[in-house]
């Protein structure tokens, strides 16, 4: 298309010039003579501009080729950019579905999960349930199996939730779930000052009454120790009861329950299992103590026996020197009677001697 307007441009550019010089010829005319002249110069000239016009016609052509084919691999190129970029966009994109797609279905079994907790809290029976589960979830996790028992009933037939079996002091400890969920929620749910006061006092009112009952039910004098704790499920109802009810927290411990969150209950279990290990510490080293006397005892003896033996080996070693003495003397008698002379000469036989070298008892033979 650019190379058919450069043609049309030139070809009137070429009719320009002629009219002009037509027109010159004209008014210049008067001179007849020279129209063939002007007439041969105009037309050598038109072949000029027609030579000239194809050379520029091929270089334009060939200029246009050269940038149309040059135009033809850049938008190549970048239409081969383009497309690698939209493929990878699309990839990740596709990437970017499948984790929205699977978070969208966790979220949906989470939901699911919400909805069945909030079934669960909604039911009384059901909420001291799930208590009673996270209470025992706790204490299994921290503290040994023969360290508690669940479900303990005392002398009293009370039946408490966790009996932690400690040695005394402090003795056993009960540990009972409770879960103030509906004043939790007219607490928050309020919309005035005048409406959170509200729910905050009857709030206050049912874990007094809790409170009340722990220390009625599970602290008996030589059963027990002199404190039980009462187990709150939710760190969030246990902070609203520290924070906002200073007073109840006092009547807590003047009453002797002392209240713990998840987080404090751990902390407790802790504590309670150190005290079991340093216990049965002690009662080791009392063993041991008791062994190493028992030892003590027998080394004694021991050493006893031993002086006994040693004086056995003196008595035995004195008696192996009496007999080895004996010895000396037989063998000394044996040589006195082989040397004596048994012929018919008159001299009389040497007397044989009543005490031999080293006889310490002086006696003449055994």
């Amino acid at each position: 298309m650019p190379l058919d307007m450069m043609t049309i441009l030139l070809a009137l550019v070429v009719i320009a010039v002629l009219v002009v010089m037509l027109v010159r010829q004209r008014t210049a005319g008067r001179d007849g003579g020279h129209d063939s002249e002007a007439l041969a110069e105009l037309k050598g000239q038109l072949a000029q501009l027609a030579a000239q016009s194809g050379e520029l016609h091929r270089t334009v052509a060939a200029q246009m080729q050269e940038t149309e084919g040059r135009l033809g691999t850049r938008l190549e190129n970048s239409l081969r950019d383009q497309n690698e970029r939209t493929n990878r966009s699309l990839t990740g994109m596709a990437e970017k579905l499948v984790v929205i797609e699977q978070a969208n279905a966790h979220i949906s079994a989470l939901s699911g999960q919400v909805g069945e907790l909030q079934n669960i809290l909604s039911n009384k029976q059901a909420r001291g349930s799930f208590g009673e589960v996270q209470l025992e979830n706790l204490v299994r996790d921290a503290l040994p199996e023969s360290a508690f028992s669940f479900q303990h009933t005392l002398s009293n037939g009370r039946r408490v939730d966790c009996f932690l079996d400690m040695p005394a002091p402090p003795g056993a400890i009960c540990v009972d779930s409770k879960f103030p969920l509906e004043s939790y929620r007219a607490l928050t749910a309020a919309g005035g000052e005048a409406d959170r006061t509200a729910a905050r006092r009857a709030m206050e009112t049912d874990v007094k009454k809790h409170i009340a009952d722990i220390a009625e039910r599970y602290i008996i004098p030589g059963e027990t120790a002199d404190s039980a704790i009462m187990f709150l499920p939710s760190e969030s109802v246990y902070a609203e009861i520290n924070l906002q009810l200073p007073k109840l927290v006092e009547e807590s411990r003047r009453r002797r329950v002392y209240m713990a969150g998840p987080d404090n209950l751990m902390l407790i279990l802790h504590t309670v299992r150190a005290i079991l290990r340093d216990a049965r510490m002690h009662e080791a080293a009392g063993v041991i103590k008791a062994e190493v006397e028992t030892m003590l005892q027998d080394v004694a003896r021991l050493d006893e026996r031993i002086k006994k033996l040693a004086t056995h080996f003196g008595q035995v070693e004195k008696d192996i020197d009496d007999i080895q003495i004996s010895s000396r003397k037989i063998s000394s008698r044996g040589a006195k009677i082989t040397q004596i002379d048994v012929s018919d000469d008159s001299t009389p036989p040497p007397e044989l001697p009543t005490e031999l070298p080293g006889d310490p008892s002086g006696q003449g033979g055994h």
